[in-house]
């Protein structure tokens, strides 16, 4: 598996997301096989949030990796409105017990609210030292908010800003992962296939894809990897999953990925951030 580095680790390429995983009783058991056999393929690196199914999703997670804590890289999320110094602290210490381990391997805010940074930093800072999590980052940030927070003591410590990134919302190509890169911030890509089905109807992506005999779905998280960029797409099952973590083999070349931008276009001006 492909490996990129955050912080002083390296993680998978490509890992699994989780949103809207444990909300159905009846798929439970399926949804466990599938993030174990994700496991097994070497996408280690899983992301849920407390938000998710209000702590269903972390639940879930918790009970997939029984046995595979020491395999698993394990990312969760706290929410804006539970992101004071103390809030940050209780909701970590919640997903903790509903994910049934000791620690996080990153912890994330989830978008911003009305609490200030410096106090959400605070709460990272102490759960650092408390041994809770290993690292922290942001979700949902732009480059004047990733500028603002390393003005704040301790922001720099920063270390993934999660974002919506595929062949349809590339604006942060412009500026945010420029400045990413330069500031030692790993991107971590948020639904990189897109949602709806719009993404993997296109006509050109189907091109891509019908060219190196695998589906539009590896071909958009091929797009996203030849960017140093952690992908989390969600499977709902096992051959789900299996065709996934088969696109951390796909390389696209230089004519695939004109192709692309000439019907997604790279953006040429600073754009709003996408968010889902």
């Amino acid at each position: 598996m492909k490996t990129v580095a955050l912080g002083l680790r390296t993680v998978p390429a490509l890992g699994q997301g989780t949103w809207n995983m444990g909300d159905s009783p009846g798929k439970r058991a399926a949804e466990v096989a599938t993030l174990r056999r994700g496991i097994e393929l070497g996408m280690t690196l899983i992301d849920t949030a407390e938000m998710y199914g209000s702590g269903r999703s972390e639940s879930l997670v918790g009970e997939a990796i029984k046995g595979l804590r020491d395999r698993v890289q394990l990312v969760s999320k706290v929410l804006p409105s539970n992101a004071s110094t103390e809030g940050t602290v209780r909701a970590c210490e919640a997903s903790l017990k509903r994910l049934g381990v000791e620690a996080l391997d990153l912890y994330l805010l989830h978008w911003r609210g009305r609490f200030s940074l410096g106090e959400t930093v605070a709460g990272f800072e102490r759960l650092l030292k408390q041994g809770k999590i290993r690292a922290w980052g942001v979700s949902n940030f732009d480059v004047d908010d990733m500028e603002e927070l390393h003005r704040v003591p301790g922001g720099e410590g920063c270390t993934v800003n999660q974002v919506l990134y595929n062949p349809e919302h590339r604006g942060i190509e412009f500026d945010l992962l420029p400045w990413c890169k330069s500031h030692g911030v790993t991107v971590m890509a948020y639904s990189p296939v897109g949602q709806g089905g719009k993404l993997l109807a296109s006509a050109t992506l189907g091109k891509v894809a019908q060219k190196h005999g695998v589906s539009p779905a590896q071909a958009a998280l091929a797009w996203c990897l030849r960017e140093p960029v952690v992908a989390i797409p969600k499977a709902g099952s096992i051959a789900h999953v299996e065709e996934n973590a088969a696109a951390a083999d796909l390389v696209l070349d230089e004519e695939d990925l004109a192709e692309i931008d000439r019907v997604f276009q790279a953006p040429k001006r600073r754009q709003g951030l996408d968010m889902l």
